[in-house]
């Protein structure tokens, strides 16, 4: 029987997974107290699932560029 791990492709270039909260907390190396404020804030959330909730890194980076600015031009 195969591993999981032997189960995983290679994405097509161009395209990316979303990402769960607790994966996004490691990339940008923050709680899940700050990541619930970003959403509050206004981030980008793909729905998944019933309750759930995924990440497209494009668009929560999109986002994280247009807050900075923003928060430079009212700092």
């Amino acid at each position: 029987m195969p591993k999981k791990s032997d189960r995983r492709v290679v994405l097509p270039a161009g395209l990316l997974p979303l990402l769960s909260q607790k994966e996004l907390e490691t990339y940008y190396g923050v709680s899940d107290w700050i990541v619930l404020q970003w959403i509050k804030e206004g981030m980008p959330v793909e729905p998944f699932g019933a309750r759930g909730r995924r990440f497209d890194l494009t668009a929560v980076k999109a986002w994280m560029a247009n807050r900075e600015q923003d928060l430079a031009a009212t700092g």
